[in-house]
């Protein structure tokens, strides 16, 4: 079972413990970003309180899981691309076919594409630190 923190980050129920999962490859709008809602509502349609499996890459920073998910024969990850609905993550992606998913999103303005100006989440996230960190000088 899962519940869902945000586009590109679950909770998987394994023996009755939460273990949080981080979507490999891919990043999705932060919350207060545009597109965040109708992201992490996406994930939610494909995989809230659903049996899924993760096939794990390894960990992060935070020690969460990163990990392709999937339900049934559905590779999340790259659902959330096809819909628009997250970035491929320049940063750790390697799979090409994630990057021509994006392309095709894009050019059919799906989800986030939609925007005239989508920002990438690494960009926002990085906008926002120098932001406060500016604030924090003051």
């Amino acid at each position: 079972m899962v519940s869902i923190l945000d586009g590109d980050t679950i909770d998987v129920l394994v023996d009755r413990h939460p273990v949080r999962v981080r979507l490999a490859q891919i990043d999705a709008p932060e919350k207060h970003q545009a597109f965040g809602t109708r992201s992490r509502q996406a994930l939610a349609q494909l995989v809230f309180r659903l049996p899924v499996r993760v096939v794990e890459k390894g960990r992060d920073r935070y020690g969460r899981i990163i990990g392709t998910v999937y339900f049934g024969d559905v590779d999340v990850n790259a659902q959330m691309v096809r819909q628009g609905m997250a970035w491929v993550y320049r940063q750790y992606a390697r799979d090409a076919e994630l990057y021509e998913l994006e392309r095709q999103a894009r050019a059919g303005k799906q989800g986030l594409w939609a925007d005239p100006g989508p920002v990438a989440p690494w960009d926002y996230r990085e906008s926002n630190r120098k932001r406060e960190q500016g604030v924090a000088r003051n």
